[in-house]
């Protein structure tokens, strides 16, 4: 048996920091001003020592912050943005305030989110570990995670949420097969670390099984993946249609992504949608205003932030919260358009 370690607990935290109790709990609870400096000390405090406020009795005293936390990969896409702005209007009128943060993947951001005592959270992270998901529900807090990946199962506090990429991806390379194209490529993120999405990725799973449905083998020939900036992207794109059998279609992971390659189609010489046709997904600002206007997946954004925070509260007042999965919609422009 190994030794069993003490909590830490806030007179701890108090005095490693050189600071009082009450300090302490004003910097955690974020209620009251505290000194820059003092503020610094605790905080660095509760890092070292790895404090983590009790939950339960929090909960259990019938205390809540009011808060929720949104964690998502890019805090700069439109998409995020756009549903966390959904999410406020219907948190505000349910008496939360909430939070967008990018998520940092470390168990040090994982102790930081802990330690301000959400209410409730939810995540919409490709590469968030399951594994910490789970750290949160054991602290107590309710967690509505945005489903990314396929066969995703969580015990305790959690709740799925299917936002219709599956199903999107699957229509999008329905759409371009309807439209003639039989050699497609998919589009995959930009990471900065490099990072491809793995093979459950609801996504790149629904541009797999739509294009084994209608009989077309894929290989690495059909993937553009691990590209670490906007530029990269582009060249990778750019060699791609230039080598091997002809490319007529290509599905970005996302508008943003679409569109550099449809950019990269025509310093080449091909014509969207003449000698090749683009589709992206999330329906942003960018597939209206983009020349030629571009075929998108939309998802019910004002539909899937409310189902969020109503699942969410619900978990928070100790009440059953079901897993809910929305369909999306096709949209079509002149990006697919057939000439």
């Amino acid at each position: 048996m190994g030794e069993t370690r003490e909590r830490v607990t806030r007179a701890d935290v108090a005095k490693r920091a050189g600071v009082s109790e009450t300090i302490v709990s004003y910097v955690i609870n974020n209620n009251r001003y505290v000194a820059r400096e003092k503020r610094k000390r605790v905080e660095e405090a509760i890092k070292e020592l790895n404090y983590r406020p009790n939950n339960m009795a929090r909960a259990l005293k019938g205390k809540q912050s009011n808060q929720l936390l949104f964690i998502a990969d890019h805090i700069t896409n439109e998409y995020f943005s756009s549903i966390v702005s959904e999410m406020d209007k219907y948190a505000y009128d349910s008496g939360y305030l909430i939070s967008l943060c990018a998520n940092r993947n470390t168990p040090e951001f994982i102790s930081q989110v802990i330690s301000r005592q959400y209410d409730g959270i939810i995540v919409s992270s490709a590469s968030f570990p399951a594994e910490y998901v789970e750290q949160f529900s054991q602290a107590g807090i309710p967690v509505v995670v945005f489903r990314r990946i396929r066969h995703q199962k969580f015990s305790g506090n959690v709740t799925m949420l299917g936002t219709g990429l599956y199903e999107g991806a699957r229509k999008a390379v329905r759409h371009l097969i309807e439209r003639g194209c039989h050699n497609l490529i998919y589009i995959d993120r930009i990471s900065a670390k490099g990072h491809v999405s793995p093979p459950d990725d609801l996504r790149f799973s629904g541009f797999v099984d739509e294009m084994e449905a209608n009989g077309f083998l894929v290989g690495p020939e059909n993937i553009v993946c691990g590209c670490h900036s906007e530029e990269e992207l582009e060249e990778e794109v750019r060699r791609r249609l230039r080598t091997g059998s002809q490319v007529d279609g290509m599905f970005g992971r996302n508008d943003m992504i679409a569109c550099i390659a449809m950019a990269a189609a025509g310093q080449i010489g091909l014509r969207v949608p003449e000698d090749i046709k683009v589709i992206g997904f999330d329906d942003s600002s960018i597939s209206r205003f983009c020349s030629p206007k571009l075929s998108t997946i939309r998802l019910k954004r004002r539909e899937i932030a409310e189902a969020a925070v109503d699942m969410l509260t619900r978990m928070i007042n100790h009440k059953d919260a079901e897993s809910v999965d929305f369909d999306i919609t096709l949209i079509e422009r002149e990006s697919t358009a057939l000439r």
